[in-house]
């Protein structure tokens, strides 16, 4: 394995990870911008913009841009996230070059027609009203805007209704003018490829691209609160969260590990007691989200109407009964779960270019996983202590919706 970095004049980033034993690629452009970086009024921009790159260029079709990558064998597909915009490819690897060629017309040349933008308008629409019926996606989207009311991240990604209703063609066409340049974007490509030549092809594909401009995002501010939304679903759901470390933070694998012990595998404090000695919920997990600047810490479940009020106070003493320490075995089995996941989560070509990419938008450069694995195996149970109080010390989130809600 070997990865490599270069950085082309117009200030374009391409990083490469070398696998010679597979005989595909993953490549992709990530672009340092998502939903936290829209203001109000132009809510769901960047996912509008997202679906539009695929809708057609000056030489290729929708239709065509998705024969041309198929009839080859290969995959392409794109993502938006708060801080992240991705469009991401795979193919065999004889076929890089029409793979850098498509991703290379679609950013610089869609021609964002009319009829297409008023039908994926649609789409999108329908995307933001299925939110709307899956509960557990909805607790979260409001939980994300109870933690930061008034900020983006507390805003969907998918936008706001009413304004990709009005979003309009020079809108998202100067949003991509502005903020899809050279110096806001990361090449990155993992498997059976070449360095030298890939970055000669990327230079090809976009070395004549401007350098854009570089916003730099609001800082957020953790608020919390409280908010039970009445839907008919056949169980409550219910999120329970405080404000975590970011991205870039010290403590940030104490907290991870902190809360593994709590909501992380079969093994876990809240999986024991809530599904198998209480049997009030089927799915009960914790999770992490981070930020360059912010962080949050959660819990989730759900249960039937009737037993809410009891989950939410399981759940709440089980958290709170962390400050009263963890055991080695528990702090042993939570690394060893960390480091799995990472180590599983790269067995892909994919994953190794979007781990690459996300390295280098993050902390501006590749962190080796052997310093991982060792930051990890170097955490003690005093550090986890101190990450959990300063967490579990702020003011709580919590969300629910469903019917016969628990009433605070």
């Amino acid at each position: 394995m070997s990865v490599r970095k270069t950085v082309l004049t117009n200030g374009l980033t391409i990083v490469t990870d070398e696998l010679n034993t597979v005989e595909t690629v993953s490549f992709g452009v990530w672009v340092k911008v998502g939903s936290r970086y829209e203001s109000k009024s132009l809510s769901g921009v960047s996912h509008f913009l997202e679906h539009m790159a695929f809708k057609g260029t000056d030489r290729r079709s929708a239709r065509g841009i998705a024969e041309e990558i198929e009839s080859v064998g290969g995959q392409l597909n794109a993502y938006t996230s708060s801080e992240l915009t991705a469009y991401h490819a795979t193919v065999m690897r004889e076929d890089i070059g029409l793979g850098v060629d498509i991703l290379g017309d679609i950013l610089q040349h869609s021609v964002f027609e009319v009829e297409e933008l008023e039908r994926e308008r649609a789409v999108i629409l329908q995307e933001i009203a299925y939110t709307q019926d899956s509960p557990e996606d909805l607790v979260f989207e409001l939980f994300q805007e109870l933690a930061y009311p008034d900020h983006p991240l507390g805003r969907p990604i998918t936008g706001l209704p009413e304004v990709v209703k009005t979003l309009d063609r020079s809108e998202i066409y100067d949003y991509m003018k502005h903020n899809y340049g050279s110096r806001n974007l990361v090449v990155a490509a993992a498997g059976n490829i070449e360095h030298e030549k890939f970055c000669e092809l990327i230079k090809s594909a976009f070395g004549a691209l401007a350098e854009g401009q570089t916003i730099k995002p609001e800082k957020p501010t953790y608020i919390g609160g409280e908010r039970h939304i009445r839907k008919d679903f056949e169980q409550a759901h219910l999120v329970i969260g405080y404000p975590g470390p970011s991205a870039v933070e010290s403590l940030r694998l104490e907290v991870g590990i902190g809360s593994t012990v709590l909501g992380g595998g079969m093994s876990s404090r809240l999986f024991q007691e809530i599904r198998e000695k209480m049997g009030l919920a089927y799915s009960v997990y914790s999770f992490m989200s981070s930020y360059q600047d912010a962080g949050l810490m959660g819990f989730y479940a759900a249960t039937s109407p009737d037993q809410s009020e009891n989950l939410l106070e399981r759940m709440q003493y089980e958290i709170e009964n962390i400050l009263k320490g963890i055991t080695t075995d528990e702090l042993n089995r939570a690394k060893a779960l960390l480091k799995s996941g990472v180590v599983m989560s790269l067995e892909s070509t994919s994953a190794r270019a979007e781990k690459a990419a996300r390295d280098l938008v993050i902390y501006g450069k590749i962190l080796p996983i052997s310093d991982l694995i060792a930051r990890i195996d170097n955490v003690s149970i005093d550090g986890v202590m101190e990450a959990m109080t300063n967490c579990l010390s702020s003011r709580v989130t919590l969300s629910q919706v469903g019917p016969a809600l628990h009433n605070s």
